[in-house]
């Protein structure tokens, strides 16, 4: 029988980051389900059939993270599994049209929100016994290629491409692991749009095929159950059909 495992999913509240955590607990794992509107992670919660945590957060604020992970160590005194999902993008347009704003709050999110997470993450598993855990980042498909008009969140998922390599380095000598997930059209309520048609490198519009969500989900489940002297250190995984290979 597998070891229950202590997990906390950032995003939980929808997507990708509500999948994945209903995924953890159908294995028999504690989920703490973090994000910013307690009544998404209420539905969420109900969903699961084991034991979780509900802690209102918002990953981009240093304080919350904090509170977020003192509430965790309070309630389960470990943390073996940091899923970094919370993430968010802005509207396409051309890159001088993007406004400070409009930059700044995509980063703040994706990579700054990932890195404070990260961070806390990582003194819980350096003093915890035994020693050690494991840190799975949400990459996006736009960590290796971009989606035009798109600056910010594309620059956003290729820092935490090199915030997962730094974190996978120096985890080694604590038994903490590192990985990311690059994820390609998993159909969700953000993605929904792709139906009716989403920006081309050649300008045009077209719709794009996408994926069932809970395929990423039990992929991420999958990725953390080796035991931790192994990593799948990146992994891809997309609609089969999306135009990522020979995009451009």
């Amino acid at each position: 029988m597998q070891q229950q495992k202590i997990v906390l999913v950032t995003g939980a509240g929808s997507g990708i980051g509500k999948a994945s955590a209903i995924a953890f607990s159908a294995k028999g794992h504690s989920v703490v389900l973090a994000g910013r509107r307690r009544d998404r992670l209420e539905q969420v919660a109900s969903a699961c059939s084991n034991k979780t945590l509900i802690v209102e957060s918002d990953v981009a604020d240093p304080e919350s993270v904090a509170y977020l992970f003192k509430t965790l160590k309070d309630e389960f005194a470990r943390l073996d599994i940091l899923f970094n999902n919370a993430g968010g993008g802005s509207p396409p347009k051309p890159l001088e049209d993007i406004t400070f704003e409009e930059w700044r709050s995509v980063i703040d999110v994706n990579l700054t929100g990932t890195f404070l997470c990260t961070q806390a993450a990582f003194g819980m598993m350096k003093e915890q016994t035994p020693m050690g855990g494991r840190i799975i980042n949400n990459g996006s498909i736009s960590a290796q290629v971009p989606r035009p008009l798109s600056a910010p969140y594309t620059a956003s998922k290729h820092g935490v491409t090199g915030l997962t390599r730094s974190t996978a380095l120096d985890g080694r000598a604590y038994n903490i692991v590192c990985s990311q997930i690059d994820i390609g059209n998993a159909l969700t309520d953000l993605t929904a749009r792709m139906a009716e048609g989403v920006p081309q490198p050649d300008g045009t519009i077209r719709p794009e095929p996408t994926m069932d969500v809970e395929h990423v989900a039990e992929a991420i489940v999958q990725m953390t159950e080796f035991p931790l002297e192994t990593n799948v250190q990146f992994m891809t995984i997309m609609a089969t059909k999306m135009p990522f290979i020979g995009r451009g």
